[in-house]
């Protein structure tokens, strides 16, 4: 399997521990390498999704609407691995690209989230139930054809297309990549919004058993049904 990496702040984490159960070996690409972080308007040639068994295109801290060549190549490679059946699950960053290159949307968020919130499921066994941790401006809508399957009042929350998922949550993170995000810009994020980092890290250690046992489960369910369809 294959993680995108659309910011080399915005690794697997646990996602890599819960597809690594299920037998996958992992692979990482490099979409923005640190070195191009300063300066991301480039463009980049994209691996060929066929020649993995699933693609998980991960976060990142610009947003589909800041237009860079590397998105358009990467929404190319999305349409090619949902046409040939690749399974895909997009995360945050991921799930808005997969959707706007399937032929959703992505507009500004109206009411970010940033910290851990509910989410209304209709198949619990893919978003199983509890908070999930959030950390985005943007929302999605999905593309005609696709079934939200997760929604809250702020925004949809994950959709199934094919063999292809879409996630606005980050079911990967925990303490330590929460650390990465308040050592880059996150800090100054929080403090924007009116939150503090201490009051999110003290959630996120008190979600973390139950939010990792939530991702095996997602992991396992998308395995086992939605690349299998």
């Amino acid at each position: 399997m294959l993680f995108l990496y659309n910011d080399p702040t915005a690794p697997e984490a646990m996602l890599g521990d819960a597809f690594t159960e299920c037998g996958y070996d992992v692979a990482t690409f490099d979409v923005v390498t640190a070195a191009q972080a300063a300066d991301p308007a480039f463009d980049v040639t994209m691996p060929d999704p066929t020649a993995y068994d699933v693609v998980v295109p991960l976060g990142s801290r610009w947003g589909v609407g800041d237009g860079f060549a590397w998105m358009d190549s990467e929404a190319a490679m999305v349409r090619a691995a949902h046409a040939a059946e690749v399974p895909m699950l997009g995360v945050c960053f991921g799930g808005q690209l997969i959707a706007h290159a399937l032929g959703g949307s992505v507009t500004r968020s109206p009411a970010p989230e940033v910290g851990w919130f509910d989410v209304d499921a209709s198949r619990t066994e893919l978003v199983p139930g509890g908070p999930w941790f959030e950390w985005h401006f943007d929302r999605f809508t999905v593309p005609t054809g696709a079934v939200e399957i997760a929604r809250n009042a702020n925004a949809s929350q994950a959709f199934v297309m094919g063999t292809t998922m879409g996630l606005q949550f980050h079911p990967e993170v925990d303490e330590g990549l929460l650390e990465m995000w308040l050592a880059g810009d996150g800090a100054a994020e929080l403090a924007a919004l009116g939150l503090d980092a201490d009051t999110l890290r003290s959630a996120t250690r008190t979600e973390l058993d139950s939010a990792t046992k939530r991702v095996h489960a997602l992991v396992r369910a998308f395995v086992d049904g939605v690349a299998q369809a």
